[in-house]
């Protein structure tokens, strides 16, 4: 097996909830160490977020932190600012998540920190960016998923629409913003010099749009994209189907697709030519036709149940599947195939099971065993590698500078 490819990059996660945390745990994933640096007494507010364990720990924070050496430290105090600095000085890589100027008035700024370590790559992620009359605005994955457009496209016409419930801006950008913090250590090896990267969660949402802009832009501003609800009329048939027992989507779009699907709907109780209709063999003819396909489809599926849906289209090689709960998705003999549930042993909970990133290296294991850390857990250990004398450690730990959090381990719980 080969190193993995980030070991002997050093990492400072000075972030906090979701964006800058995702980053921390996908660059540590790769074999960075990674160091997150916490406020004192409460730290990271992602510790209180989604199921809290206990008052130290949540699911939330484990699952974006795991993999992470841990340190909390006051900076109202010059001992502690001039511990960061010196933990800055030997990174390759900053990553942060606050507005604009916050870290500035710490002496954590880009201009700060690259005129001592001219070689640190420093991770900007923000609602809007650093750039622009809304720079200074806060804001969180929400905001740009509404700014974005793409909130104003889901749902059913005519009701608000749903939320995601899931947190696309910031993960969204989180893993771009590993991209780009890889590109730039690629780079720095020809240039020698570290840059500073301004993510905006409002920026990478915008980008993902295949089809939105240039639906309205190249219409001369005639098309602009709506809510569907169900399907998708510009690529018909794609959608998600009632069956007797629950929810399928079907992707029939493609023509090959879609004559295999109608000759199945048609020698299974469809309506007789359904299947050799020429109007809609191209997909020009299918959305023109949507509504009286609609008519035969919605109705041939609620017929049936989605393990039968399922069992027809798998058999003519047709995209489908079931929309899945989370409970379903964890059984998955797919899923389990792929490890994307890592298994941890916590000191205190026990086995965890948390999702896995999607990494897949043919020669390296990118999976993360190391749990999540205690508040300030290696404020010792990240010290001494510094070269802080144990006497000088004692003497930050006694004055406040260093914060832990005082845990029983000695006892785990399911």
């Amino acid at each position: 097996m080969q190193a993995r490819p980030l070991e002997g990059i050093r990492v400072i996660d000075y972030s906090h909830f979701l964006a800058g945390p995702y980053v921390g745990r996908c660059l540590a994933a790769l074999g960075a160490e990674v160091i997150k640096v916490e406020r004192p007494g409460s730290g990271d507010a992602g510790r209180q977020h989604a199921t809290v364990l206990d008052d130290q720990q949540s699911g939330y924070f484990l699952q974006l932190n795991m993999g992470k050496r841990g340190v909390s430290v006051n900076m109202k105090d010059p001992r502690g600012k001039a511990f960061m600095q010196r933990l800055c000085d030997s990174a390759d890589v900053f990553v942060e998540n606050y507005r604009p100027g916050a870290l500035e008035k710490l002496g954590l700024g880009y201009a700060d920190l690259s005129a001592r370590n001219p070689g640190l790559i420093y991770c900007s992620i923000s609602a809007y960016g650093h750039t622009g009359p809304d720079a200074h605005r806060a804001g969180f994955g929400l905001i740009a998923e509404a700014k974005s457009g793409i909130m104003q496209m889901i749902g059913t016409p005519g009701e608000a629409p749903p939320l995601l419930r899931i947190s696309l801006g910031d993960m969204y950008t989180g893993i771009h913003a590993v991209a780009a913090i890889n590109a730039a250590l690629l780079g720095r090896v020809k240039s020698g010099k570290g840059q500073h990267i301004d993510m905006a969660l409002y920026d990478t949402l915008v980008s993902m749009h295949e089809y939105a802009v240039q639906c309205y832009t190249l219409s001369g501003g005639r098309v602009l994209p709506e809510q569907t609800g169900h399907d998708m009329p510009t690529s018909t048939l794609y959608g998600v189907f009632t069956a007797a027992d629950g929810y399928v989507v079907i992707a029939a779009q493609v023509d090959d697709a879609w004559r295999r699907f109608a000759a199945l709907v048609e020698s299974h109780g469809g309506p007789e030519g359904f299947g050799s209709d020429s109007r809609f063999y191209s997909l020009n003819g299918r959305n023109a036709g949507r509504e009286e396909i609609l008519a035969v489809i919605n109705p041939w599926v609620a017929a049936r149940r989605v393990s039968e849906v399922l069992a027809l289209l798998d058999s003519i090689d047709v995209p489908c599947a079931k929309v899945q709960r989370i409970d379903e998705v964890l059984a998955d003999p797919q899923i389990q195939a792929r490890g994307m549930i890592v298994e941890q042993e916590h000191p205190r909970y026990g086995a965890l099971r948390l999702p896995n990133l999607p990494f897949r290296f043919s020669d390296c294991d990118t999976t993360i065993y190391q749990v999540a850390p205690d508040l300030g857990q290696h404020n010792t250990t990240v010290a001494a590698s510094l070269g802080y004398t144990d006497q000088e450690i004692a003497s930050l730990e006694e004055d406040g500078v260093f914060y832990s959090a005082r845990v029983d381990t000695s006892a785990a719980t399911a």
